[in-house]
């Protein structure tokens, strides 16, 4: 069973899906069965089988290529009360294989904050995931559910209690 309730920063379940950004906007991502959709309002979208992903994925937040660490300065206000909640984008960034190439996928914020141990840990746990060769995982709903639902109520201090987390997350649902 999948709690829909439970969110992990921009992932969030919706209508039996789990997407990363505001699919009420132009720009999100989908995690499917048969691979990483990108939502483009603009453009038909984009189907990025799993298979085809490799080395992880980082997820930064408001600029594409921020400076230091994985918040651009956009990415910070977008959390903040006032006018600013809910602007800006957020991004996924994977190499892909067979042809190599980097590939960024963007999505626009939700109008909610973004807790920051929330935003590491969809980082850490795709890259696990990915990294293992699991990258199908992230497309099957009731097993990512569950991975969701047991991280999102955690606040462990440090990398490494959040590395710990996300592994005992994944190996519970093994």
């Amino acid at each position: 069973m999948t709690d829909t309730s439970a969110t992990l920063g921009p992932l969030e379940f919706l209508h039996g899906r789990w997407v990363v950004g505001d699919a009420g906007k132009p720009h999100w991502v989908e995690f499917r069965r048969d691979g990483l959709y990108q939502h483009e309002s603009h453009a038909e979208g984009q189907l990025v089988p799993w298979s085809r992903i490799m080395l992880g994925m980082h997820l930064t937040m408001g600029s594409k290529y921020p400076a230091k660490g994985s918040n651009g300065f956009g990415g910070l206000l977008g959390g903040l009360p006032g006018p600013w909640r809910g602007r800006g984008s957020g991004y996924l960034h994977m190499t892909l294989r067979h042809p190599y190439e980097n590939w960024i996928a963007r999505f626009d914020r939700h109008p909610r904050h973004y807790p920051g141990a929330h935003l590491v840990f969809l980082d850490l746990l795709t890259r696990q995931v990915i990294d293992a060769g699991q990258a199908h995982l992230l497309g099957d709903p009731e097993w990512l559910g569950r991975v969701v639902a047991r991280l999102a109520p955690q606040r462990p201090r440090g990398w490494r209690g959040m590395r710990e987390a996300v592994t005992r997350a994944v190996e519970a649902e093994a």
